[in-house]
């Protein structure tokens, strides 16, 4: 999953680099190949795959239809560029060539990626609202505060809160 944020984040700002290069089309062309990535798993689920293996390319669809959700978004919203609050909000794994290391970023927060393992779990499905909760939370780790989200009883709360912090 780590290697599949780092190719998104790659894939989504490839798009804007070929729009401010003069290709008009750059963030459609990147939100269309990422619908036919999607597309390519879901064709596997269709095979005969072990319970493991099929809990992997499950969890890979989850964050696959999130990813492509936000890059229509950014679309719609005519969102060209990496530095604009769009596309910063979302939650970006990048690999940091010159520390050869993996970075979690959203916003102006930079977090180590960790390696923690937790097993091969289901995903809870990212929304908009989930999306703001990482904004939040991260922020608030990054300004050494705490977070405690509040709202009614089973809105998602203590899910979203593990969900971010299996990356």
């Amino acid at each position: 999953l780590l290697v599949q944020l780092i190719t998104w984040v790659l894939l989504v700002e490839q798009g804007f680099t070929d729009v401010q290069n003069g290709k008009e089309s750059g963030v459609y062309d990147a939100w269309q190949a990422q619908c036919r990535l999607l597309l390519c798993l879901i064709a596997l689920t269709m095979t005969n795959l072990d319970k493991p293996t099929r809990q992997k390319i499950m969890c890979a669809i989850t964050l696959d239809a999130h990813n492509r959700d936000v890059q229509q978004r950014l679309h719609n919203a005519k969102v060209t560029s990496k530095d604009d609050f769009q596309w910063q909000s979302m939650l970006k794994c990048y690999w940091l060539e010159d520390i050869d290391d993996a970075s979690m970023q959203i916003c102006d927060a930079k977090l180590p990626y960790g390696y923690e393992y937790l097993g091969n779990g289901p995903r809870l499905v990212v929304t908009p609202l989930t999306d703001r909760i990482y904004v939040t939370a991260t922020q608030a780790l990054h300004l050494c505060m705490g977070c405690a989200p509040a709202g009614p009883a089973g809105t998602g709360k203590t899910e979203s809160t593990k969900d971010l912090a299996n990356g």
